[in-house]
């Protein structure tokens, strides 16, 4: 099965989709086959990939056989189908996008129907084909693409559609902003994210044969992203400061269950942070309007002088955070059987 990353934090405003498309356009560019699906009912990734006209004829198509959204990949399972074949979206060579798609949310009430339907003793078939609906999605996906990771966004909400997003994750990175509510944030993750992978384990050994494969919901966190959201001559200013250098432990404590430091570390020195990301500022909507990450940015573009250095500087910047994520899942599958070692300290982005 092609390995599954989600992107996740219970907190919104912390850069999550951002980073999720620039990774993706950075694996591409990498030679890397990534999947990207969009399991965020707000579907603003899906928003950054596809123009309007695209969008709209994406969400307006009604056909029962259709998949080119996720929720047409599993509506059926409202009614008396199964689970759809996707039709992918290519934005770029060894790119693809499962779109998502507003009416995602409506799949919300099946998911948490049918969550306790799966530790009954008759009919575990249905309950099952529900909640690993994304997962069987997903991999049917990797499966047309040939893609070597799947990318996943899901929205700030800790509900029944988030919970099956990351029983079909195998890794999950947690973007953070340097704030009292991305700490409060991980308070609330950590803890759900072991109660999600305990419950799933129960209901996976409940149903002892299985007629289909089951995800193994292993949801292992791989480490943590901080958004510079305020830097003046890439140094963090001190209300950035303030909160940064709590992370390290409270991501410790809370999301991995360990011993805290007994005093706050910078996110730079701590094994656990993947990358602190830099603000782009001018060049997001200048990315935006070309529909086209920062580092690729040309003067046809408008970025020009001091932009066209920061677009350069980006590219060196993902492509660092990529690689480090690469590393991450790669170890954190070696390790999966053994103590957790060391990961490299980050390096700003």
């Amino acid at each position: 099965m092609t390995p599954v990353l989600t992107f996740f934090n219970n907190k919104g405003g912390v850069g999550k989709t951002s980073l999720v498309y620039h990774a993706a356009w950075m694996l591409s560019a990498l030679d890397h086959t990534v999947l990207v699906v969009d399991l965020d009912p707000q579907a603003n990734l899906t928003a950054a990939f596809l123009d309007e006209d695209t969008l709209a004829d994406l969400w307006n198509d009604q056909a029962s056989s259709s998949g080119r959204t996720i929720h047409q990949c599993v509506a059926p399972l409202t009614k008396v189908g199964d689970v759809g074949d996707p039709e992918l979206q290519r934005p770029a060579d060894g790119l693809y996008l499962l779109p998502g798609d507003l009416a995602l949310s409506g799949f919300e009430d099946l998911l948490s129907t049918e969550w306790p339907n799966c530790l009954g003793s008759t009919n575990l078939y249905r309950a099952f084909r529900v909640i690993t609906a994304f997962w069987q999605v997903v991999q049917k996906g990797a499966g047309q693409s040939g893609a070597d990771i799947v990318l996943v966004d899901v929205g700030p909400s800790l509900g029944a559609i988030n919970r099956s997003a990351l029983i079909a994750t195998d890794f999950v990175a947690v973007p953070l902003a340097a704030d009292l509510f991305s700490r409060q944030g991980l308070r609330n993750l950590g803890p759900t994210l072991r109660r999600w992978r305990d419950d799933w384990k129960k209901r996976r050994g409940n149903w002892a044969e299985p007629d289909f494969d089951l995800p193994t919901g292993d949801m292992r966190p791989i480490g943590y992203l901080i958004q510079q959201h305020g830097v003046r001559l890439s140094r963090p200013v001190k209300a950035y400061d303030r909160w940064a250098r709590q992370m390290p432990a409270e991501y410790s404590r809370s999301v991995l269950g360990e011993e805290t430091p007994a005093t706050a570390l910078d996110p730079q020195a701590d094994e656990h942070c993947i990358a602190t990301v830099k603000h782009y500022r001018s060049l997001v909507p200048l990315a935006q309007d070309a529909r086209k990450p920062i580092f690729s940015l040309s003067a046809g573009d408008g970025a020009l002088g001091s932009h066209a250095v920061a677009a350069r500087g980006a590219f060196h910047d993902f492509r660092a955070l990529v690689e480090n994520l690469l590393q991450r899942t790669h170890a954190a599958s070696a390790a999966a059987e053994r103590p957790r070692s060391a990961a490299p300290p980050a390096g700003p982005v």
